[in-house]
């Protein structure tokens, strides 16, 4: 065991533990959720650590084997080491001051052991780990960057998935079915333009998700406790925010007005609020596939989803449209996030948003899955849907769905005569216009032709009339 002090006392620590008392006490205060820090959180703080420490060293305020050992700790955390030494809980008071304290002294001891062997030494986590900074800078600041690091693979599986479904655009173009709305019977229209509309939603969000970085590029790195940048000099505040960018690859600035930064938490809520409309997106699609594949022979069964696996402990033979209900929870969830992220940012008071822990569990998570669950919509479930086309079609014949065309032809209220005889005997629509001599034979097959009935202007009448 050896023995770390804080102004607390002194407690006592295992000999394998790299992190210090600061963080053993935040681990007894915040027994939670047993949610840990986002890695991504860890590694953005961590590089930072590591612009600081070269910064500091650079500019003298920092001995130079000080400064090459916290940098090379650093850099083994930043690529994923020492992870099980991480262990404040994602939910803690303090604004995230114990996830600070706990990569300091961690990067401490691992710096003093580089330089001495052992965990202690000349390294101090709040002297020299963390020179010139405070939590409500280096946290805030790590926490926009850990969300452009993963909006961009959120992005690239927006790309992929929206792919998939123009695919399936293209595949199932020919294929005429029922469109219905409020779930009645509505009008014609191809299982390949619902596609393409799921595909332009998604595209949307591909969009927003590319703009929305824009927003997170701001920083109050350099502001230290309140925005004001008291105990940080000048030069260091200039050359730390270019030494972040740099190793971030993101194109980071340091905001003019840093107060404001480190008040306010409404640029996450705008974040937020995008991923939860991607969340929307992906909930409808998966509501509407698992519609489509209804029964299979009891529902609308249009489409068949790919077996993934059995379905039932009691019923043989039954499969249930597993990802589809996956991708809906995943949306729920983020769907609720967004309202925690939302009362969090709300709930700041004057110079500092004590919340902002929350905030990055949600709203990191919330992006982390988003990406996991479009990757396996996409490749589990999309890839795979074939259309049942003799059957959208047999649908389609015995439906009232073409009736709508037969109205400027003949008028609203014969049409409906139509409709009423078709529905009352159960007879195709056609049959009844055939019967009653509403068309010739040229006309209605013009009128009811698919083409016709799923593009744009009146189905039998020649363009422009």
């Amino acid at each position: 065991m050896r023995r770390d002090k804080d102004l607390l006392g002194e407690r006592e620590l295992p000999d394998e533990a790299y992190y210090g008392v600061h963080t053993l006490r935040a681990v007894e205060n915040f027994p939670l959720s047993g949610f840990r820090v986002h890695p991504r959180l860890i590694a953005a703080l961590a590089l930072i650590k590591k612009a600081a420490a070269e910064v500091n060293g650079e500019q003298g305020f920092l001995d130079g084997d000080v400064a090459r050992a916290i940098v090379r700790a650093a850099d083994e955390v930043v690529a994923g080491g020492l992870a099980d030494q991480f262990v404040v809980d994602a939910f803690q008071g303090g604004a995230g001051t114990s996830t600070n304290m706990n990569v300091n002294e961690v990067l401490a001891s691992r710096a003093n052991e580089l330089l001495t062997g052992g965990k202690t030494g000349p390294v101090h986590p709040l002297d020299h780990v963390n020179l010139h900074q405070s939590t409500n800078d280096v946290y805030p600041t790590a926490l926009r960057i850990a969300a452009v690091w993963l909006l961009q693979p959120l992005s690239e599986a927006c790309a992929a998935l929206q792919a998939d479904l123009q695919a399936k655009e293209a595949e199932f173009a020919g294929v005429i079915k029922v469109g219905r709305t409020q779930l009645q019977d509505a009008l014609p229209i191809m299982l390949g333009q619902e596609f393409g509309a799921w595909a332009q939603a998604i595209a949307r969000d591909r969009w927003r998700l590319y703009k929305v970085e824009e927003r997170l590029r701001q920083t109050n790195l350099g502001g230290t406790a309140v925005g004001t940048g008291l105990n940080a000099p000048p030069r260091y505040i200039h050359a730390i925010n270019e030494r972040v960018r740099q190793y971030a690859r993101i194109g980071l600035a340091r905001a003019e007005n840093m107060v404001d930064v480190t008040q306010n938490a409404d640029v996450f809520v705008e974040v937020s609020g995008l991923v939860k409309t991607m969340a929307v997106n992906l909930g409808k699609i998966a509501h509407d596939l698992r519609l489509l594949s209804s029964g299979p022979r009891a529902g609308l069964g249009e489409i068949v989803l790919p077996e993934r696996q059995a379905g039932s402990s009691i019923m043989p033979g039954k499969v249930n449209p597993v990802i589809a209900e996956a991708v809906n929870q995943a949306a729920f969830h983020v769907i609720a996030a967004d309202l925690a992220i939302t009362l969090a940012a709300q709930s700041g008071q004057l110079e500092l948003n004590a919340f902002l822990p929350l905030v990055a569990h949600h709203l990191l998570g919330a992006m982390e899955l988003l990406t996991n669950t479009a990757v396996m919509f996409g490749d589990l479930c999309i890839k795979g849907i074939t259309a049942r086309a003799e059957h959208c079609r047999d649908l389609f014949d015995t439906s009232l769905a073409a009736v709508t065309a037969l109205v400027p032809h003949i008028g609203y209220d014969r049409a409906t005569g139509v409709a009423r005889e078709a529905f009352v005997t159960g007879r195709p629509v056609s049959d009844i216009v055939r019967e009653q001599e509403i068309l010739d034979d040229e006309a209605m097959d013009a009128v009811f032709e698919p083409g016709a009935l799923t593009r744009p202007g009146i189905a039998g009448r020649k363009p422009g009339r």
